[in-house]
């Protein structure tokens, strides 16, 4: 029996909850994938050659590298040498940008038990301003897709690609810091511009499905996720989660590994050699996946895709 509540979330466009008979999406990626494999955290071009090398090594297709440190915090030979090695490789290089309110000696409630809802939003006006500036810095130097944590600046930033501001394929991707958990919330953002969103790494496969009935957003999922989002670990569970939430990016985080937010020469060590792990457990999940269906298709590997560099 449906409720009037239950009604008016069908009437909008909405499922009336949680879909628990895991229905089998019908997305796919433009080439006909339901799902690709990123790699992230992998900050700098030294961890990126290594994400690379490794790859290579155990035989794992890398369609998008992703970064935390930021867009702020490297200069622009290394956004350009970047850019060059995803675009050689074919591989999607998406930075985040910055600054974040809890990087930001104006935004202390950010570091506040009850204020870290703020996550990495961006505090003011000249937070959001600084932010763009990294966007539009970014893409003059080649790159092609960013990460964003903010609502009003991913607004701006698909304003001003439509408007000519940003480059027309440039990708806006969510994080996972946006702190978002249900389909109405996922469907508001694609509405205004979002690509691709990180969605929490303990979401069912029933909220998965719901959210795939609303949206036809690309979905970012971690399938082990960091300590400091949870720590989960889905490897069994992948096969079901690409059937039910294609399109979908799976992430490879790594739990138990410290933090390297932000990154640079002093955590190198750390850094490349976590990124090497993380393409190892990629090949664990990848090899999980095989076992449990054989059916499910890979995205390609074509280098002239959004979110390639072009440097």
């Amino acid at each position: 029996m449906t409720d009037i509540c239950q009604q008016l979330l069908i009437e909008v466009g909405l499922p009336p909850g949680d879909l628990h008979g895991h229905p089998t999406s019908d997305g796919r990626f433009p080439d006909g994938g339901q799902y690709r494999i990123e790699i992230p955290s992998v900050e700098g071009l030294e961890a990126a050659t290594a994400v690379l090398d490794q790859a290579a090594r155990l035989g794992v297709p890398i369609h998008r590298m992703s970064s935390g440190s930021g867009i702020s915090l490297m200069t622009d030979d290394e956004i350009r040498d970047l850019a060059q090695l995803g675009f050689d490789a074919g591989v999607e290089i998406c930075p985040f940008v910055g600054p974040k309110a809890p990087w930001d000696g104006d935004s202390a409630a950010a570091l506040a038990p009850d204020g870290q809802v703020m996550g990495w939003r961006h505090s003011g006006m000249d937070q959001l301003l600084y932010a763009l500036r990294d966007v539009d810095r970014a893409s003059r130097l080649g790159i092609r897709s960013v990460l964003l944590a903010d609502e009003g600046l991913i607004d701006v930033v698909a304003r001003g690609r439509e408007l000519g501001y940003f480059p027309a394929d440039l990708v806006i991707k969510g994080s996972a810091l946006l702190g978002l958990g249900n389909a109405s919330a996922m469907r508001l953002l694609r509405g205004l511009g979002l690509d691709s969103m990180n969605v929490p790494g303990d979401l069912s496969l029933a909220k998965l499905a719901a959210v795939r009935s609303a949206t036809d957003l690309i979905i970012d999922l971690y399938i082990e996720s960091p300590d400091s989002l949870g720590g989960f670990l889905r490897y069994h569970e992948v096969a079901e989660i690409v059937r039910v939430a294609s399109p979908v990016y799976l992430k490879f985080g790594l739990r138990n590994a410290g933090g390297i937010y932000p990154s640079g020469g002093h955590l190198s060590q750390l850094a490349n050699s976590s990124s090497r792990e993380r393409v190892r457990r990629a090949r664990i999940g990848i090899d999980h996946l095989k076992r449990s269906s054989s059916d499910l298709i890979m995205s390609g590997g074509d280098p002239h895709r959004r979110g390639v560099p072009s440097p």
